[in-house]
């Protein structure tokens, strides 16, 4: 019953992982295409609050799920597969901790240039430039992470 209640958990937790980040590229992206300082103040104010309430407590209980349902079923945690899984966690951690940080700022200039009544700044494009480069690495590995989670592949390691 544990195991069951653990996997579910763990495989809810990386639904939201998944989800929360897909849509949030999805309607920054299209925020940011439209070129509107207000639209995007608006949509990136909504996007820092769910990656708070969303993605980061899935992102904290994630990897407490996978540690524990992995104790539970027997698999070592240096197995190959789950320790490819663990490094490319940290990998999308490492993209998206910036990517908040961007986010915060992404809205920051789009609020000033809304209130000041300005064009969005320089700066706003670069930032945007590094966000939209960040979420690739970070998908893919998201991506590959889902597919050892369900394939199970038997690589060596070695130690």
């Amino acid at each position: 019953m544990l195991e069951e209640i653990l996997r579910f958990a763990h495989v809810i937790g990386a639904t939201v992982l998944f989800g929360t980040g897909a849509g949030i590229a999805f309607f920054m992206l299209l925020a940011h295409r439209s070129g509107n300082p207000a639209h995007i103040a608006h949509v990136a104010g909504t996007v820092v609050i769910a990656d708070s309430v969303f993605t980061a407590t899935a992102a904290i209980l994630q990897p407490v799920s996978g540690a524990w349902l992995a104790y539970e079923i027997g698999w070592p945690l240096t197995s190959g597969w789950v320790l490819l899984s663990l490094i490319l966690y940290v990998v999308v951690g490492l993209f998206w901790l910036p990517v908040v940080w961007i986010q915060i700022q992404l809205r920051d200039l789009a609020r000033q240039a809304v209130a000041s009544g300005t064009p969005l700044p320089a700066r706003y494009g670069k930032l945007f430039r590094i966000w939209f480069a960040c979420g690739f690495p970070a998908f893919l590995s998201v991506l590959a992470i889902v597919w050892l989670m369900l394939n199970k592949p038997e690589i060596p390691i070695g130690f």
